[in-house]
C-alpha cells in the first residue's frame, strides 16, 4: 500500500509509524486509519522488527482524535447502516493486540480517538506537551472500556472516562498512563532507547510474555472490546458529528 497520511521507517529493529497530517493536527481520518493498520499489520509479519513505534508529526498533537469534518460529512451524506458498513472499529483492536510489543512516542495531545488509541498501546513515553483527553461522554459517545482500566486501574478509568477531562503530563506519568515523562528535547531518544532493547531481546520470548499477558486479563481483550461494540451498536448509539462538536464547528476547526 502506498501510503499518504502516515510515514513508515525501519531502524534497528525498530518499525516507526508517524501519523502525518500535521496541518491538522494529525487527525485521523478513514485513510489515515487504514494505512496506520495496514502498516501495524504489515511490521507484525516483519521478521526483522521487534517493536513498533507510534507517534505523530510537529510538536503540538500526538493526534486530536478523529476527523470531524469527515464525520460531520458522513453523518450528513449517509445512512446510519451505511455508516455502520464504512466504519471499522475492529482495526484499532487489530492494532492493539498486535503481536510486537507497541509504544506511543506521544509528541502532544492525544484526544478522542487519540487517546483510545494510545491507550490500546503497550506503553507510552511523553513531554511536557503530552496531555489526554477521552472525551467520548463529553459528547455522547462511548470507548476506552476496553483499554483504559488495563491500564490505569479502575478507580482511575471510570474518572477520566466519567469526566472527559484533560490528562496532563505529570498526572499522566503518575497514573501509569506514560511509563516515562521525559524533556521533548530527549522524548525521540528515550523512546528509541526502550524500543531497540525489546527489539534486541529474544522475538519469541518477548511475543510469548505478550501473548500470555493479555490472555490473562480478567476478560479477554477481544471480550471488552466485543461488548463495548455491541452496546455502541445495539443499545447507544454514539451521537452525530453536528450535534457532538457544535463549538468546533462554529470556529470552522479552528
Amino acid at each position: 500500500m502506498a501510503y499518504e497520511h502516515i510515514l513508515l521507517d525501519r531502524e534497528d529493529g525498530v518499525g516507526t509509524i508517524t501519523l502525518n497530517r500535521p496541518d491538522v493536527l494529525n487527525a485521523m481520518n478513514r485513510k489515515l486509519y487504514a494505512e496506520l493498520a495496514d502498516a501495524v499489520k504489515a511490521l507484525d509479519a516483519d521478521d526483522t522488527i521487534g517493536c513498533i513505534v507510534i507517534t505523530g508529526a510537529g510538536e503540538k498533537a500526538f493526534s486530536a482524535g478523529g476527523d470531524i469534518h469527515e464525520q460531520r460529512s458522513d453523518d450528513r451524506t449517509y445512512t446510519q447502516e451505511q455508516l455502520d458498513a464504512m466504519s471499522d472499529p475492529r482495526r484499532a483492536y487489530e492494532i492493539s493486540t498486535s503481536r510486537k510489543p507497541t509504544i506511543g512516542m506521544m509528541n502532544g495531545l492525544a484526544y478522542g480517538g487519540a487517546a483510545v488509541l494510545s491507550s490500546s498501546l503497550d506503553m507510552r513515553v511523553g513531554c511536557e506537551g503530552t496531555k489526554f483527553r477521552f472525551l467520548a461522554a463529553a459528547y455522547g459517545r462511548i470507548n476506552s472500556t476496553w483499554t483504559l482500566p488495563n491500564q490505569v486501574g479502575w478507580p482511575m478509568a471510570k474518572e477520566l472516562l466519567f469526566s472527559a477531562r484533560v490528562v496532563e503530563a505529570e498526572e499522566a506519568y503518575r497514573i501509569g498512563l506514560l511509563n516515562h515523562l521525559v524533556p521533548r528535547a530527549e522524548l525521540r531518544a528515550k523512546t528509541m532507547w526502550l524500543a531497540r532493547m525489546i527489539a534486541g531481546n529474544h522475538r519469541g520470548a518477548v511475543m510469548g510474555i505478550k501473548s500470555l499477558l493479555l490472555q490473562q486479563l480478567g476478560q479477554d481483550l477481544q471480550g471488552q472490546w466485543a461488548a463495548e461494540k455491541d452496546y455502541t451498536t445495539h443499545v447507544m448509539r454514539g451521537a452525530k458529528a453536528e450535534d457532538a462538536f457544535p463549538d468546533f464547528i462554529a470556529r470552522k476547526g479552528r
